[in-house]
């Protein structure tokens, strides 16, 4: 029988959650603690031992041994090293120590993880900080505490740091608009966050057939199976059986680390699936995203499964994404993107709206930027995700009313005047009326923006930091405005402010089709950049006033900014060096082998059809068609190689990444092309490796 698993009860059970900390803490630690995290004042150090000690009882009450600052470099997965809570007694035994020293901060090795330039040799410590506003958890006998990562010199070497840097900046800039509007309780406003996580299972037995699976987490090769997701019966179909219970051992592993894990279905293509948890802060979202993501492919491994998070495994189908839910919220519950009812609360969602748009449309290439990567590349624009422009959908009604306010008119819906330009009324228009347009990159869903663009390997710690950073920028600059208007001239200064920022911002409004041919069109003709490629992409970032917006909010130095660029040009290389290796290897070792004896088989058949007097066509035309494509297929590989090594001595990371891009890829794509036309000719028990038939459809 079954054993009956209790959520309410199980859920948490690993994390050193408020309820436990209420328990386990005194009165007056608790609330200290508190403070530190619902209001981001610094931790006082004096309770830091109680709190250790605290923590370290209940870790090791749940069978934890060692403890480790679990923390998120720049190689996009997370960072951990265990030490044992044991110290020696100097009797031959030993007790169970843990210090608030020991909990704040940590001092890992951090010369092997990427630093784009900023450490030095001597300089290859890093130290960990905890970030008290996400909570640890009991895994795998350890206690986790979750930290930022920096270096010897203090720059940020982690994906966090900036993100709680960025968290800090939207808050303040927020709380000075609200001020404005009345509202002098909140204390602080909270990017929230949930992430629509999508993911491929294939059997274990299949993928460890597949080089390119195995090295890229990719087919490099693989012609389309005879059915792909056309007739769309996968998506919301029926669960399978086994991928059912795989998706059920998941849900509770997930919650009993405190992660809401609330939908599971299955997605368009076939073999892929969704998961999605409930809003949570961003930087305890980004913390249960990349446990979710680990959680993932380790439960998959237990059910003879692999799970794919690559953001196009399968060429001809739907790939992965990552649908990044961002609002803001206060200390108090109440949602900033939510319209509201009464006139105040209407004009305060227009002024943070407003600010959204004017963020996103100065700021498209940062934001580009930030889901930039070689798996994204084959994904956006690709008829099933949104394309490479920045653009913002915002759905019929409220659409109008934006007009409305921008020409001065009475906005009417359903014949019933809503609207007028003095910005006291708004409907409450109900939220499904926003039209989910897939085809958007950001979109508005109700009370929040939804942030398609994202891959779903992605850390999206990174598009996060971005959205925070740039928003804070237009509160900002709304804030120092209106900050010095009088209490009488508010609403007409208001008024002009909103129409104004509209005005010059609404070319960033498109709610079209984003996957027509005519979108590019238009959106060259608005100015909209249209950066296709992560090595486009990430040129952008040390652009003067983009250094200038995260130098002004202290989220990244200039050092940073640079640093970070050098990493991802980097990482564009390495990652397609890969691929351009395991490809070219492929088709030199297995395909190559597997063609040639096929064909020998064939001629074999048409001499000995020959010697009886039978003239052998098929096998002659087949044998022909089979040549030539032998002969395309080496002389690709071999330029592959080629380019490879011209690509690797290539001076300058970004010059580098240019070449794999512009060259090595293009060769890459060329002698796919060959191979997965043989694929369709030679005989099935010739064919080296799995195909896609086998991958998408036998789990």
């Amino acid at each position: 029988m079954e054993k009956f698993f209790d959520v309410v009860e199980q859920f948490g059970v690993d994390v050193f959650n408020e309820e436990t900390m209420q328990k386990r803490l005194p009165k007056n630690v608790y609330k200290t603690l508190k403070k530190t995290m619902t209001e981001g004042k610094e931790l006082d150090s004096s309770i830091a031992d109680i709190v250790a000690n605290a923590m370290k009882d209940w870790a090791i009450e749940k069978g934890a041994t060692h403890y480790t600052h679990w923390f998120q470099p720049m190689t996009g997965i997370t960072a951990e090293k265990h030490d044992s809570f044991i110290s020696p007694n100097g009797d031959g035994t030993v007790i169970m120590e843990f210090s608030g020293k020991e909990l704040i901060k940590g001092e890992p090795d951090a010369s092997s993880f990427p630093s784009g330039g900023i450490r030095a040799t001597f300089e290859a410590r890093g130290y960990t900080a905890w970030d008290p506003t996400s909570y640890a958890f009991v895994k795998g006998g350890s206690l986790y505490i979750p930290t930022a990562f920096y270096s010897y010199s203090g720059e940020a070497l982690d994906k966090k740091t900036p993100l709680l840097r960025s968290m800090d900046a939207v808050s303040d800039a927020a709380l000075r608009i609200l001020k404005l509007f009345g509202n002098t309780t909140t204390k602080r406003v909270v990017a929230t966050v949930g992430a629509e996580q999508e993911y491929f299972l294939v059997n274990k037995e299949t993928y460890d057939k597949r080089k390119d699976l195995i090295f890229t987490g990719r087919t490099l090769f693989g012609a389309p199976a005879p059915k792909g997701q056309e007739l769309d019966d996968h998506y919301f179909g029926v669960i399978k059986d086994r991928v059912a219970d795989y998706m059920k051992d998941l849900d509770e592993r997930l919650w009993k680390l405190g992660i809401t894990s609330k939908t599971k279905h299955n997605e368009v293509a076939p073999a892929q699936h969704e998961n999605a948890p409930i809003f949570a802060p961003a930087n305890l979202a980004t913390d249960q995203n990349q446990l979710t993501m680990e959680l993932m492919k380790k439960v998959a491994l237990e059910h003879g499964l692999v799970c794919l998070l690559h953001e196009k495994p399968f060429a001809g189908i739907n790939g992965s994404g990552k649908h990044d839910n961002w609002s803001l919220s206060t200390d108090d519950g109440q949602n900033l993107l939510d319209p509201g009812k009464s006139p105040m609360q209407n004009a305060q969602f227009l002024t943070f709206l407003a600010a959204i748009i004017k963020a996103v449309d100065e700021y498209s290439d940062l934001l580009r930027m930030s889901v930039a990567s070689p798996g994204n590349d084959h994904r956006l624009g690709a008829n099933e995700a949104p394309p490479a422009i920045i653009s913002i959908f915002l759905g019929e009604e409220l659409q109008g009313v934006v007009d409305a306010l921008v020409d001065g008119k009475e906005y009417t819906s359903n014949g019933k005047q809503m609207f007028n330009v003095g910005v006291s009324s708004l409907p409450d228009f109900p939220k499904d009326s926003t039209d989910r347009n897939r085809t958007s990159p950001f979109a508005f869903t109700g009370n929040k923006f939804e942030f398609r663009m994202v891959g779903s390997n992605l850390n999206i710690a990174g598009p996060n930091t971005i959205l925070n950073t740039i928003v804070a920028n237009s509160l900002t600059d709304f804030a120092d405005e209106l900050e010095k208007v009088s209490e009488d001239k508010f609403n007409e200064a208001l008024h002009d402010l909103l129409v104004k920022t509209i005005s010059e911002h609404k070319r960033v409004i498109f709610n079209g089709n984003g996957y027509g041919d005519e979108w590019p069109v238009e959106a060259e003709k608005r100015g909209l950049p249209n950066l296709k490629s992560t090595v486009d992409a990430v040129s952008c970032i040390t652009k003067p006033k983009n250094i200038e917006l995260f130098k002004k909010f202290g989220v990244y130095s200039e050092v940073e900014l640079h640093a970070r660029q050098e990493i991802l040009f980097e990482n564009y290389s390495k990652v397609i060096n890969i691929e351009a290796l395991t490809a070219a290897d492929m088709a030199k070792t297995e395909i190559l082998p597997a063609v040639m004896k096929y064909a020998k088989d064939v001629c074999d058949i048409a001499a000995s059809k020959k010697s009886v007097g039978i003239d052998p066509v098929v096998e002659m035309d087949t044998a022909k068609k089979v040549n030539e494509l032998t002969v395309a297929l080496s002389k690709n590989a071999a330029a592959l190689s080629d380019a490879i090594v011209k690509a690797q001595g290539v001076d300058g990371e970004e010059a580098k990444a240019r070449c794999y891009h512009d060259e090595v890829f293009g060769l890459m794509q060329s002698l796919r092309a060959v191979a997965d036309e043989l694929e369709t000719i030679v005989g099935e028990d010739y064919w080296p490796y799995p195909t896609y038939d086998e991958l998408l459809y036998n789990v």
